[in-house]
C-alpha cells in the first residue's frame, strides 16, 4: 500500500512555541539596542550628524544622514545569520523554522541594500560582534565623517 504524503504544516502551526520561549522572545529589544547606541554614541563622538526615525528609507536604517547620503545598518550577529560569526548560531527546537527565517533575514538585509545603494547612499553594515573591537569600530563609521 503507498503511503501517504506528509500533510504539510502551516507557518502558524510551526510558530505555536511554550509561553515560556514566548515571553523570553517578547522581551527582545528591536529598537535601542547594545549595538545600536554604541554606533550612535562613536557617531556622537565623531562629530557627525545622523537621524534615527528612517521608516520610509529601504530597509529603515538605524542611523542615516539624508543630506550626505549614508546609511548604517546595525544587525544583530544572531537575528541577521552573520556567515563565520560564532554568535550567529541556530537553535536546535524548530530548527527549519529557524533557518527559513534567518534565510528569509538575509534576503530582505541584501535587497534594502541594493535599494539604498541604488538611491545612491553609502551604506555601512556594522555586525554586534564588531563591538568587541571598539577602535576598528570607530574607524568604520570614521569614513562617514568625509562624505
Amino acid at each position: 500500500m503507498p503511503s501517504r504524503p506528509r500533510a504539510k504544516h502551516t507557518r502558524l502551526q510551526r510558530l505555536l512555541v511554550d509561553p515560556a520561549t514566548s515571553m523570553r522572545m517578547g522581551n527582545i529589544r528591536q529598537q535601542g539596542t547594545r549595538i545600536e547606541l554604541v554606533v550612535r554614541q562613536l557617531l556622537r563622538e565623531l562629530g557627525v550628524a545622523y537621524r534615527v526615525s528612517n521608516r520610509d528609507l529601504p530597509g529603515s536604517p538605524d542611523v542615516a544622514n539624508r543630506s550626505r547620503r549614508w546609511a548604517v545598518l546595525a544587525h544583530g550577529c544572531f537575528w541577521h545569520g552573520h556567515a563565520g560569526c560564532a554568535r550567529a548560531t541556530v537553535p536546535k527546537r524548530n530548527r527549519d523554522f529557524w533557518l527559513e527565517k534567518f534565510t528569509a533575514n538575509r534576503r530582505r538585509d541584501r535587497r534594502a541594500v541594493s535599494a539604498l545603494r541604488r538611491n545612491g547612499y553609502l551604506v555601512l553594515v556594522v555586525w554586534e560582534c564588531d563591538l568587541e573591537n571598539p577602535t576598528s569600530l570607530r574607524n568604520k563609521l570614521a569614513v562617514l565623517n568625509r562624505r
